[in-house]
């Protein structure tokens, strides 16, 4: 799971990415709203951390945006005020949910994952050749076979290439859906995944066609 955290203060902010990745997270931050508006119109992501006050564009300024391009994705929004008109501003604003600062990070964790069960709850199983992947658990089979143990950038590469079905999907692309932005990816990242995923799901189900990229059979 990708998450995007819009966070101006730094220091939380580290704690934060710190924090999610521990969990299991992909994080990328940024600490501009314009700029994370921008981003948000060309890249998916499964969760917006949105801080309510930045500068320049304000978190409700990055929400309204979001919305008015039909960008569904769930966000939740940190503020530091408890006053009901700032949490009823943010919610009319179209976030999903809200947590006052300061919190706790258990109660965090809570609400993101609340928030990601939501949201991937409506994502359809992707198939391909007897190959199931389910987005809402991260659940692999083959043949009814449950794989374990991939690791998440592995999922996230297979995801990409599922949606993506009968496509060749660029090196550079899945690049990006495997890493954040804080990370400076090795030209030999997928080339080292897709041969892991070939050994767990089958050498012939990945096709490579070189010089463009590869698919999902």
């Amino acid at each position: 799971m990708r998450i995007l955290l819009v966070e101006d203060d730094h220091f939380l902010a580290d704690s934060l990415v710190e924090a999610l990745k521990a969990e299991g997270y992909f994080v990328d931050w940024l600490d501009d709203g314009k700029l994370a508006a921008s981003l948000l119109q060309i890249e998916r992501v499964d969760l917006v951390i949105l801080d309510q006050r930045l500068p320049g564009w304000s978190g409700l300024d990055v929400l309204r945006q979001m919305r008015a391009h039909s960008n569904a994705t769930p966000v939740l929004l940190l503020t530091a005020c408890d006053a009901i008109e700032d949490k009823v501003a943010g919610l009319d604003a179209g976030a999903d949910d809200y947590l006052t600062k300061p919190f706790d990070m258990d109660e965090l964790f809570a609400r993101a994952r609340s928030l990601l069960r939501r949201s991937s709850a409506q994502a359809p199983l992707l198939h391909a050749d007897g190959l199931v992947f389910d987005p809402a658990s991260r659940c692999v089979t083959v043949d009814d076979t449950v794989v374990t143990d991939l690791t998440n950038k592995e999922l996230a590469i297979l995801e990409s290439l599922l949606r993506s079905r009968g496509r060749f999907v660029t090196k550079s692309r899945l690049l990006e859906s495997s890493s954040t932005l804080a990370e400076e990816p090795e030209s030999n990242t997928i080339e080292v995944y897709i041969s892991r995923l070939r050994k767990r799901l089958g050498r012939d189900r990945i096709e490579t066609l070189r010089g463009v990229g590869y698919r999902i059979k």
